[in-house]
């Protein structure tokens, strides 16, 4: 019996060793395939940062620090002339702008006044976005740890995303070890929680205080190098920071992100078509901003950006359908977003038919 036990253990570590290696190649060629590492699972708090360099098997491996980790703090803190240039070139999102300009100043005459040994008032850096899907929150976040870095304000200026099941755990005590982590990695960084008045659960059941609880205590004892951004709809996150004294003391800088209007979904929709090396058809350039304006009579559902986004790849699939049924198909076919596409993508197979109907006309 204790020869078959051994033997059982053998085979079930030689089955781990093989489901890990499996990953670990599916993992590259999904790397290898879309250019870019595969995204981390919805309910981690993995860090949003860019994708890690090779593994380095010097002696800094061998004293227990990861080589993507020290570049990363090796790396030298971008210019802020450089994200000031990158911020402005996001469309839209004016009052935005506008806001993380004066904080950048407001940051900079700080710090000179500390410089010149004058009294300075404690900043509070933290932050409230609020605004619909897809108006660019994340973005924004995720510029700001790179702007709070460059400033010195932060020592890594990485983003850790979570919402409340990142946070939030099933059992007593375990939701402040599950916080806990998601801090740790954030520290050097912002941890930025969506929809977080998720958070306010409410019941006799629910952890959400719990992880409020143990954010609040660890932007007390990092407040040095650790930043915390809540974002989610408006209003809802009004409630959500007036419904406990620790949240309204610690966030009083509050960021609305208004919907995109017609005009910047369309300007959003061309930079697609550009960065996919994609031109848009004469004809079909009306019909875009007709589907766009039809899709988004809700800036909720639609999602703003994101549903531009999402509208530029159902066209981008009715273009594949009609290329695939051609003999042959010219460089100048692939690059050619059509107006029978964007009928296709909006209408489905009645708006196919009207095109060619309209085709058989001509």
């Amino acid at each position: 019996m204790e020869g078959n036990s051994k033997k059982d253990e053998i085979i079930l570590r030689q089955l781990e060793v093989i489901r890990t290696m499996t990953e670990h190649n599916l993992s590259r060629m999904g790397a290898d395939f879309w250019g870019m590492p595969p995204a981390p699972p919805a309910d981690s708090a993995a860090p949003a940062a860019p994708p890690a360099p090779p593994m380095d098997t010097g002696k800094a491996a061998d004293a227990g620090v990861s080589a993507p980790l020290r570049q990363e703090q090796e790396a030298p803190p971008e210019k802020i002339e450089d994200l000031q240039a990158e911020l402005d070139g996001y469309i839209g999102l004016g009052a935005v702008k506008e806001e993380v300009r004066s904080l950048i100043n407001l940051v900079r005459v700080y710090q000179m006044r500390r410089e010149n040994g004058l009294p300075a008032a404690d900043l509070s850096l933290h932050m409230v976005f609020s605004g619909n899907p897809g108006t660019g929150k994340t973005t924004v976040a995720r510029l700001m740890a790179r702007i709070y870095r460059s400033l010195g304000i932060l020592s890594r200026g990485q983003l850790v995303e979570v919402d409340r099941s990142g946070l939030v755990a099933g059992y007593v005590g375990q939701t402040a070890i599950k916080t806990a982590k998601a801090v740790e990695k954030a520290l050097g960084g912002v941890l930025f929680i969506d929809e977080a008045y998720a958070l306010n659960g409410g019941g006799d059941h629910d952890f959400g205080q719990e992880a409020i609880d143990t954010v609040l205590k660890a932007m007390e004892d990092h407040r040095d190098d650790l930043v915390v951004i809540v974002a989610g709809y408006d209003g809802l996150m009004e409630e959500f920071i007036h419904s406990n004294p620790g949240l309204e003391s610690r966030f009083n800088r509050f960021l609305h992100f208004a919907d995109y209007s017609l005009d910047e979904m369309m300007e959003i929709f061309r930079m697609q078509c550009k960065k996919g090396c994609y031109t848009l058809e004469e004809a079909a350039k009306e019909q875009v901003r007709e589907l766009i304006r039809q899709e988004n009579s809700s800036g909720i559902s639609f999602g703003n950006a994101r549903g531009v986004r999402n509208l530029f790849e159902k066209i981008l699939v009715q273009q594949a359908n009609r290329l695939a049924a051609q003999t042959q198909v010219t460089r100048e076919a692939l690059m050619t977003i059509t107006a029978a596409d964007v009928l296709r993508a909006g209408g489905g197979a009645e708006a196919e038919g009207e095109c060619v109907e309209k085709k058989a006309e001509k």
